[in-house]
């Protein structure tokens, strides 16, 4: 059983699908049939229209938008500037103060060499005889002090000593 196919076949038949009861629309004449000469459809416009036309419209809000933007980032820049030319102003006073510094520190350290070496202890003792009437330490000054029984450490007892401290210091007391 040979199955033949025929160049007509069912599922590819548009016909079944036309509706005959349907108006024919009327074709469109072309150019030809009508005779007429086809225009050129290209519209002209004056030229100082069309430089209006090319014209940018400027949106007054977006002016006054972008020239309030404008001036405040001018107005930081202009503030970090500020801000970086008085940075380094301090910054070169704390490098003078500092040179300062160490030139005072410099100075103080020669006068007390010098005054060290100006006071040695014979000028101390001089001064100390003849001017304040002070001796040197004889034996005669001296208190010799004698322990016979030895070395011995009391303990004093705290008289304000609460309830607790007492049984805590009992209980200290059996084990010491």
């Amino acid at each position: 059983m040979a199955i033949t196919y025929d160049n007509r076949s069912a599922a590819y038949d548009l016909n079944l699908f036309k509706d005959s009861t349907a108006k024919k629309l009327p074709k469109k004449k072309t150019e030809q049939q009508t005779g007429e000469v086809r225009r050129n459809k290209v519209v002209t416009i004056p030229q100082d229209e069309l430089v209006k036309i090319r014209r940018r419209k400027h949106n007054p809000f977006k002016l006054f938008v972008g020239a309030v933007a404008s001036v405040a980032i001018t107005i930081v820049v202009a503030m970090i500037i500020i801000g970086q030319a008085t940075l380094t102003e301090l910054n070169q006073q704390i490098i003078l103060k500092k040179a300062e510094l160490s030139n005072a520190q410099s100075t103080y350290t020669q006068t007390q060499m010098a005054i060290q070496s100006k006071h040695s202890t014979t000028d101390i003792e001089n001064f100390a005889k003849d001017k304040l009437g002070m001796s040197k330490v004889e034996n005669v000054q001296k208190e010799f002090i004698s322990l016979s029984q030895g070395d011995k450490a009391e303990i004093s007892k705290d008289a304000n000593q609460n309830f607790f401290q007492k049984i805590i210091n009992a209980f200290t007391g059996l084990w010491s």
